[in-house]
C-alpha cells in the first residue's frame, strides 16, 4: 500500500504555479490537485498558460478562454489562456478605436506591426497578469492554479512581469514592436502588482514537477534559480512517478536503481526544498475518476499479479527509421514531439546511426534549455561529425549588431536611438535564432543536419516565424539572407527533409504530437515518422505494475498506428541512453 499524493502539503497560498521539464506531468498533478481541493469544498479556478493546453485531453472536454464549469466536480473551474486568440483579440482592442479615423492603409501597418511572437506573449500576458493583480475578477475563487507551461515558456512567461516592467520604465520613445497605439504604459501599474503577488510568498508558491530522471531534475533545478532569482522563492519540489516497488522482477530494480541514483544525485539546490513524491501510477491519468483515484488517500500500486503481458504489435526499430532516411543520401532531420519524450535522445541515436553508416553528420539544437550535451557528452570522433548548439543569446547580439551597423549607414542618430530601442524587443531573439536556424540547414558541408528541436511550442513559433521574419527584417531595415529565402521550400521537400514525431504512449503526448502533425501538413510538411520511446510494451518485465503500465500503453500505441505513415518503437532501457555506445544499442 502506498500514500498517494496529497495536495494539502503544497497548496498553503492562494496562488499555485505547477512548472518543470515538458512531460513531467505538471497537467495531471495540476489537475488532480485542483480536482481534490474542489471536492474538499474549494472554490477553484484552473488557469492554463500553455500554448499547447491539455486540460480538454484531462477532463475529456472543450476548455474555453473563460472560466468553465466542470460538470462532474462542484466547484471547479477551468480556464485555457490561448495565446494565440488572445493576441487577436489584444490587436483588437488597439485597433478598434481607429477604425474609421485613420486611413486604412495606416490601419493595415499597425495590425502588420501588431502580428509578430512580441504580441501573442504581450497578448497572453495581459491576460494572465489580470488574474493575478486584478482580486476583482477572481475574487470568487478560494485558489487559483496555473498549469503553467513547459519550462523554458513558463520561465519566459514568469520573467514576463519583471522584462515588462523594466521595459515600460526605460521606454523613452512611446513606440516599437510592441506598437505605437498599444498603450502599454497604462499597465504599468497592473504588472507591478502581478510580479508583487508573485514574489510574495503569503499569496504565491511555485511547485517544481520533476520526474526521478537527471536530465529533469538538472532541468527544476534550473527553474528553482532563475526563478528565486526573480524573487519568486517559495517553492515546493513535487518528485512524480517514484516507482519503489521492492519486487525481484530485474526491469523493476533496474527501474527503482536508475531513478535512485538520479534521485540521489540531484542538485543541491533541489534537496533543500520541501519535497513530495507522487507513486509510478499503473492506470493513465485522464478522467475525473483517475485523477481522484490519484490523490484518494491509501491505494495498492503494486497492480494486478494475474495480468498478464499485452500482445503489443511487433513494430519496426529505430534502425529501420535510420536506414529509410540514409537510403536517401542527403537531407535534415528535424525530431519534433512534447517535451520530455526524448526528442534529444532520438536525434541524437540517429545522428549516430547515420555516421555509422558512412555519412557526415552535423547535430545541433535550438533548444535554450540544451540537453544535448547531457545525452551526448561523448562525441564520435572523425571529420564527419559536428555536435553544436544554437545559442539564442550569442546569436540575438549578433543579429542586433549588424543590424544597428547597416542602418547606421543611412541613418540619423535619433533614428538609432530608436532602431536600437526597438531591438531590445523579445521579437529579436525569435528572430535571430530563426535565421541561425536557416543558415545550419543551408550548410552543404555534410551529408545531413540533424536537428534537435525545442518544446512543441516553441517549434511551432520557430515555424511560423518565416513570414514574421520577413516582416521585421523589412522593418529594421535589414536584407533577407538566402539561407532564409531557401528554408521553407527545403522544409516542404519531402525527399530533403525528414520530420520524426516522439512520443510516449501516453494520451497527452500522443494528442499533442497529433496536433503538431496536423500544424505541419497545414505548413505542407509531413511527417515521415513516428517513434514510440520508452514502451514497456516488448520488456519482458514480470512485476505488475509495470505490466499495468504495459497494458494501459496499448490503446495509445493503437492510436498512434493509425495517425503516422511509419511508425517504429524504442523499449524502455534499463541503463539511461548517455554516450554513444548506449544511443548505439538503441539502434539494435
Amino acid at each position: 500500500m502506498k500514500r498517494f499524493f496529497e495536495p494539502s502539503s503544497v497548496v498553503t497560498t492562494r496562488y499555485l504555479f505547477f512548472t518543470g521539464k515538458g512531460g513531467v506531468g505538471k497537467t495531471s498533478i495540476s489537475c488532480a490537485t485542483a480536482v481534490h481541493l474542489a471536492d474538499s469544498g474549494k472554490k477553484v479556478l484552473l488557469v492554463s498558460t500553455d500554448p499547447a493546453s491539455n486540460l480538454q485531453d484531462v477532463f475529456g472536454m472543450e476548455i474555453e478562454n473563460r472560466p468553465t464549469a466542470i460538470p462532474q466536480v462542484k466547484g471547479l473551474f477551468a480556464i485555457n489562456l490561448d495565446p494565440v486568440e488572445a493576441a487577436r483579440q489584444y490587436r483588437e482592442t488597439v485597433i478598434a478605436p481607429y477604425r474609421g479615423v485613420m486611413p486604412e492603409a495606416v490601419l493595415q501597418g499597425i495590425e502588420e506591426q501588431l502580428s509578430g511572437a512580441c504580441t501573442v506573449e504581450i497578448a497572453a500576458f495581459d491576460q494572465f497578469a489580470k488574474l493575478i493583480a486584478q482580486p476583482d475578477l477572481t475574487e470568487e475563487y478560494d485558489h487559483i492554479l496555473f498549469d503553467t507551461a513547459p519550462t523554458g515558456h513558463t520561465l519566459r512567461l514568469l520573467q514576463l512581469p519583471q522584462a515588462w516592467t523594466d521595459f515600460l520604465k526605460d521606454n523613452m520613445h512611446g513606440g516599437s514592436c510592441l506598437g505605437p497605439l498599444s498603450g502599454l504604459a497604462d499597465n504599468q501599474r497592473l504588472y507591478a502588482a502581478t510580479l508583487e503577488n508573485m514574489t510574495d510568498p503569503a499569496q504565491t508558491k511555485l511547485a517544481l514537477v520533476t520526474r526521478p530522471e537527471r536530465t529533469a531534475l538538472l532541468e527544476a533545478a534550473r527553474a528553482s534559480e532563475e526563478l528565486a532569482a526573480l524573487g519568486i522563492a517559495h517553492q515546493h519540489l513535487i518528485i512524480n512517478g517514484r516507482f519503489d516497488s521492492d519486487g525481484q522482477d530485474p526491469w523493476a530494480q533496474a527501474l527503482r536503481a536508475r531513478q535512485q541514483q538520479a534521485i540521489e544525485g540531484m542538485p543541491e539546490r533541489l534537496k533543500g526544498l520541501p519535497a513530495d513524491s507522487v507513486p509510478l501510477m499503473p492506470f493513465g491519468l485522464t478522467g475525473i475518476e483517475n485523477l481522484r483515484r490519484m490523490t484518494g488517500g491509501e491505494i495498492a500500486l503494486s497492480g494486478d499479479a494475474s495480468l498478464a503481458s499485452p500482445e503489443a504489435p511487433a513494430l519496426p526499430p529505430l534502425s529501420a527509421v535510420v536506414d529509410s532516411i540514409a537510403a536517401k543520401g542527403n537531407g535534415v532531420v528535424l525530431t519534433m514531439g512534447k517535451g520530455g519524450v526524448g526528442k534529444t535522445t532520438m536525434a541524437a541515436a540517429i545522428a549516430v546511426g547515420l555516421v555509422e553508416r558512412g555519412y557526415s553528420v552535423h547535430l545541433t539544437t535550438t533548444d535554450p534549455a540544451a540537453h544535448l550535451s547531457h545525452v551526448l557528452n561523448d562525441p564520435m570522433d572523425g571529420a564527419k561529425w559536428k555536435v553544436s548548439r544554437i545559442d539564442p543569446a550569442a546569436e540575438t547580439e549578433t543579429y542586433r549588431r549588424e543590424i544597428l551597423e547597416q542602418a547606421a549607414q543611412s541613418m540619423a542618430a535619433d533614428e538609432l536611438d530608436f532602431l536600437e530601442e526597438d531591438l531590445n524587443s523579445p521579437c529579436t531573439e525569435e528572430i535571430a535564432v530563426f535565421r541561425a536556424f536557416a543558415r545550419v540547414v543551408d550548410d552543404s558541408k555534410f551529408d545531413f543536419i540533424v536537428l534537435d528541436t525545442a518544446p512543441t511550442g516553441h517549434t511551432l513559433l520557430l515555424l511560423d516565424a518565416a513570414q514574421v521574419y520577413h516582416r521585421e527584417v523589412e522593418r529594421t531595415h535589414g536584407e533577407v539572407p538566402e539561407s532564409v529565402r531557401r528554408l521553407l521550400p527545403k522544409l516542404r521537400d519531402s525527399q530533403f527533409t525528414h520530420v520524426v514525431l516522439v512520443t510516449l504512449a501516453e494520451a497527452t503526448p500522443v494528442l499533442e504530437a497529433q496536433r503538431l502533425q496536423a500544424d505541419l501538413r497545414r505548413a505542407a510538411i509531413t511527417p515521415s515518422w513516428w517513434v514510440i520511446n520508452q514502451s514497456w510494451s516488448h520488456v519482458p518485465t514480470t512485476d505488475p505494475s509495470l505490466r499495468g503500465r504495459a497494458q494501459a500503453e496499448q490503446a495509445w500505441i493503437e492510436q498512434v498506428q493509425t495517425l503516422a505513415e511509419r511508425t517504429a518503437m524504442v523499449s524502455w532501457q534499463a541503463e539511461e541512453p548517455v554516450g554513444s555506445r548506449q544511443l548505439q544499442a538503441l539502434l539494435r
